[in-house]
């Protein structure tokens, strides 16, 4: 009896998430609809050298415009290489509001972006994995750190899910 109905709960959980998302549950972290391919996940490296220790992880908003924390900060030393995650194509290079921010368009259309970051880099300019991409600066966190984000189609995800940090979500049955 408790097999049969440990079964249909399985089933009403797949049912659901095939009802809302259209494919399986998306990872944990990222936003609905934007689930990264499971070829990506876990490929890239580490954008500064050391120890990967994390100064303020992924919160996800409750939607698009609600608070929330849209990268990881990854401590690094001041003027720390900024290394390229993986290959990819700059898609942007400039100030917003008053950080100077970097973002690399790689495969899938999966965007990395890093704060705050000094480069002589410009949008077009081809980025290979492990490539410096700049130098960190001072002002993000109390001490020196690096904001990582990522965006799947738009939406942001956590980067740990590239990072391999983080791995699928799996449901259990509570009875």
């Amino acid at each position: 009896m408790v097999i049969v109905m440990w079964f249909r709960m399985l089933g009403l959980v797949l049912l659901v998430g095939f009802a809302v998302a259209g494919s399986p549950a998306p990872a944990a972290g990222s936003a609905a609809g934007a689930t990264p391919h499971a070829a990506e996940l876990g490929s890239w490296s580490w954008p500064v050298s050391g120890a990967h220790a994390l100064a303020r992880p992924y919160i996800a908003p409750a939607g698009p415009y609600a608070p929330g924390h849209r990268g990881i900060d990854i401590r690094a030393p001041a003027e720390a290489s900024v290394l390229a995650p993986d290959d990819g194509v700059v898609h942007f290079a400039g100030f917003v509001v008053d950080r100077p921010v970097l973002s690399i368009v790689h495969a899938d259309g999966v965007l990395s972006s890093f704060e705050p970051v000094q480069t002589d880099l410009v949008a077009g300019d081809r980025v290979t994995r492990g490539q410096v991409i700049g130098t960190l600066l001072p002002g993000h966190c109390a001490s020196p750190c690096l904001h990582l984000g990522a965006r799947v189609d738009g939406e942001y995800v956590n980067p740990l899910l590239f990072l391999g940090g983080v791995g699928w979500s799996v449901l259990y049955p509570t009875s």
